[in-house]
């Protein structure tokens, strides 16, 4: 895998790119109920963070995190992480689960994720970065059936510099 390279940045997710998103759900989930425009402009109006890759002006990737809690007694949850194929191992996704990370990190925040059982290329980014598996979902992902590990990586406080 190589790195992304300079001309890949990262910034919210912009309303504008909500078709985009709900595309490239459609090519990385088939088979599952991928979510729509709609979907993401919903997380948007409840304040989660979500975050665009952007090359130039084209997205080609997104991802999102909840908080909740109370300061001092916080959790995450990794909504999503997509790439477009044609950006795929070249460390975009490794990217924007570094910059969830470090959102989650300010809060000192638990992280908590679904990945199916079969998405061994995940599992490995994510246990890279500190998730462990937590538990089983039988037959989380719909209409598929496909099982998903619960992980969980624990709370870290980013320091300041």
């Amino acid at each position: 895998m190589s790195e992304p390279g300079p001309t890949v940045r990262l910034a919210p997710l912009r309303r504008t790119d909500l078709r985009r998103c709900a595309e490239l759900e459609q090519q990385l989930f088939p088979g599952e109920d991928p979510w729509s425009e709609h979907a993401f402009a919903t997380e948007l109006d409840w304040g989660h963070h979500y975050l665009g890759a952007y090359a130039g002006d084209q997205l080609i990737g997104y991802a999102g995190l909840s908080l909740a809690g109370r300061p001092g007694d916080m959790e995450g949850s990794v909504h999503t992480i997509g790439v477009d194929p044609a950006h795929q191992r070249r460390g975009v996704g490794r990217m924007l689960l570094r910059a969830l990370l470090d959102r989650a990190d300010r809060e000192a925040a638990e992280v908590f994720l679904e990945v199916r059982t079969d998405n061994a290329g995940a599992i490995a980014l994510y246990e890279a970065h500190g998730f462990t598996t937590v538990g089983l979902r039988k037959r989380y992902y719909q209409p598929s059936g496909a099982d998903a590990f619960t992980m969980a990586r624990p709370a870290r406080l980013k320091e300041s510099t």
